[in-house]
């Protein structure tokens, strides 16, 4: 692959995000959707040492005035769902875009490889990515301004949840490439996304040996270990397997477009 090319195709799509005003208004709506669930996390934990003053026994049995516990490990899993709800708005015009106005038979027609193509956009969406992320740092660093959090899972945490949008990423362009309707798109993304993220709750019903690979398929659970401060090479794997996967077969349909 040429790093120019993939360049290039990635300052176009940039360019795309922000003279269409998608970025703004994407990186907005997290901000403000996040700030308000961090907001209700802080002011809970606000009210529970006001009653650990009067009973903290109960604080201490039940670890209610740990900040990792209470605050900081729930607000990754609150950012993590709207990553799930706002990414697909972000991928789901990549490829379905291109496709729908003509500009794919085109630009599969420039001396660029496909991998060049997909990379340039997935690097692209990325970057738009850590923007909204990067708009979050300033609630870990309130607590530390107002607590003692541990800075461990903090950091932890926001590596696993930029793995875990590069992940979404990944299965929104593949879907985005599957069809020339932005909406059927993001509703593919969002579902399927859903159901890697919602099956760690069906391991009860099943045997012990298809619940131990239900686990490990659950995005849910690598996230959580992440954000608890544990760096397991097995979650850093299923992140980079998952995003490796998903734009080979973004490549995959790629070129079963040049056959029709």
């Amino acid at each position: 692959m040429n790093p120019r090319s993939i360049g290039l195709v990635f300052k176009k799509d940039l360019k795309s995000y922000f003279n269409s005003y998608i970025a703004y208004a994407v990186i907005a709506i997290f901000a403000a959707a996040t700030g308000y669930l961090f907001f209700n996390l802080l002011a809970s934990f606000s009210v529970l040492s006001f009653q650990a003053q009067a009973n903290p026994m109960v604080a201490k049995q039940y670890n209610l005035l740990n900040v990792n516990e209470t605050v900081v490990r729930p607000l990754f899993g609150n950012i993590s769902i709207v990553m799930l709800l706002m990414l697909p708005l972000l991928t789901m015009k990549l490829l379905a875009d291109e496709k729908k106005s003509g500009t794919m038979e085109l630009l599969l027609t420039y001396p660029v490889k496909d991998a060049e193509v997909v990379m340039g956009k997935f690097f692209a969406c990325l970057a738009v990515f850590a923007a909204m992320l990067l708009s979050t740092v300033s609630y870990p660093l309130l607590l530390i301004y107002l607590g003692e959090p541990e800075i461990v899972p903090i950091i932890t945490g926001y590596c696993g949840l930029f793995m875990l949008g590069a992940a979404f990423i990944s299965l929104g362009i593949f879907t985005s490439s599957l069809t020339e309707n932005q909406i059927i798109a993001a509703s593919l993304s969002v579902g399927i996304l859903f159901c890697f993220w919602l099956m760690s709750y069906s391991t009860m019903f099943v045997s012990p040996t298809i619940a131990q690979i239900i686990s490990y398929l659950s995005m849910n659970d690598h996230l959580a270990s992440l954000a608890k401060g544990v760096v397991d090479t097995e979650d850093i794997i299923y992140f980079l397997v998952f995003t490796g996967l998903f734009l080979f077969l973004t490549l995959r349909s790629l070129e079963s477009n040049r056959w029709r």
